[in-house]
């Protein structure tokens, strides 16, 4: 997560919490019995998965890491964490090596994964695991929309001649994983129904804390505002909305749990 961007709205990211919180549901139901030690929730955000990290290891001490001063503090809020550190996880290391590192829709933000993902595992307790789950929706229609609106109305501001996805493809996470442990390796699509919005498409919502910051950051308030209603007006065809105004948003994450 990039320090260059503006600080992340833990409001509008809670708002679909319950979408966001099923895929680290189903990573932490794979996550196997641990060794002696800690876990670490990594890119933990405003504490979404701090109850049920806590619930399912409750005896263990749960440090949260993150570079968002505002989401740190309301994950501090849950009163789940025995420790929160604000740092950029690319660059941050555990003072002992903890027995579980959970990570849940973050480490996309960061790049170089063949690099990452080998340098976490070796964080690790003998025995402990590394479990990460990201979206890996670049290549949908509500992101590439995204990327084209972009740069047909803002060219100065927006190049994606050299643009490449920032979650692999499954293959490339089997690589980066070979020879580090074992692993298991998975990918789902989740069929998520949005609510109607009084106001602009129900996926341009969901996006707007998250895929559409980047955008935004470079934009002025007048600008922004052409931005958001031609994303509106593209995503009608691309996402059709039931007869009620709610939409069936298919979005795609990948998994892994990798033991040492």
């Amino acid at each position: 997560m990039s320090k260059t961007l503006p600080d992340w709205n833990p409001e509008t990211y809670t708002r679909f919490r319950g979408l966001r919180l099923r895929p680290a549901i189903d990573l932490l139901a794979q996550v196997p019995d641990l060794p002696p030690g800690g876990v670490v929730d990594l890119g933990c955000g405003n504490g979404a998965v701090a109850e049920a990290l806590s619930t399912r290891l409750p005896d263990r001490p749960l440090a949260g890491i993150d570079n968002s001063p505002a989401m740190l503090e309301k994950a501090r809020e849950t009163g789940r964490y025995h420790t929160l550190t604000e740092a950029d996880v690319a660059a941050w290391s555990p003072r002992t090596p903890p027995a579980l590192m959970f990570s849940n829709a973050a480490l996309h933000w960061l790049p170089d994964h063949g690099t990452l993902m080998p340098r976490l595992a070796a964080m690790l307790a003998p025995g402990g695991t590394l479990a990460v789950q990201m979206p890996r929706q670049q290549m949908a229609p509500a992101h590439r929309l995204l990327r084209e609106i972009g740069a047909r109305d803002f060219p100065n501001l927006f190049d994606f001649t050299h643009w490449q996805p920032q979650v692999s493809n499954p293959a490339f996470y089997a690589e980066a994983l070979a020879g580090l442990g074992r692993f298991s390796l998975w990918q789902t699509e989740y069929h998520q129904r949005l609510d109607p919005q009084p106001q602009g498409h129900p996926v341009r919502h969901f996006s707007a804390s998250t895929a559409m910051r980047p955008f935004l950051k470079k934009l002025d308030d007048q600008q922004a505002a052409s931005f958001t209603a031609a994303c509106d007006a593209a995503l009608e065809p691309a996402y059709p909305r039931q007869p009620d105004g709610s939409v069936i948003y298919p979005f795609r994450r990948l998994f892994f749990v990798l033991t040492t």
